[in-house]
């Protein structure tokens, strides 16, 4: 019965050992930076308004394609931050003063930082990031739309 008793707090011991691990592990995970200098950061409900001001907007998801399928914002398009080029911009958008915006999955995800950084550094001046990303955009219940989206003015 001892015996028993102490595989079972032995099992427990291992088991509490292992979810504070993932905690302090989850807690560790970088956020992405507060602002970058030359974009613009923007909430969900600015998003809507952008969209609205400026109907030629390109919108990047900088997700990855998987992610991108199962739910994006209307008229973006996918273009994973880590293979993202500057040719991959100038397909959507051959005037760099024109609005991009980027997001990715929310402030604990640096693939849309890293997509607003190179296009910057590229010369694009009318950079819009929203920080807050999929997780603001969903936690807001704002339309999604999934599936490939065909960009209609691809140039």
């Amino acid at each position: 019965m001892i015996s028993y008793m102490l595989s079972v707090i032995r099992t427990g011991v291992v088991v509490l050992a292992l979810l504070l691990t993932s905690v302090v592990y989850a807690e560790e995970k970088p956020a992405a930076p507060d602002s970058i200098k030359g974009a613009v950061s923007v909430t969900a409900e600015e998003v809507i308004k952008l969209i609205f001001s400026n109907p030629g907007i390109v919108i990047v998801d900088s997700r990855k394609k998987t992610e991108y399928l199962k739910g994006h914002i209307e008229g973006a398009v996918n273009i994973l931050n880590t293979v993202m080029s500057q040719q991959d911009l100038e397909q959507y958008l051959t005037d760099k003063s024109s609005a991009i915006l980027f997001y990715c999955n929310g402030p604990r995800c640096m693939r849309s930082s890293d997509a607003v950084t190179k296009a910057l550094s590229w010369g694009y001046t009318n950079v819009f990031w929203f920080r807050g990303g999929w997780k603001e955009w969903t936690d807001n219940r704002f339309p999604v739309i999934t599936g490939e989206y065909l960009y209609p003015d691809k140039k």
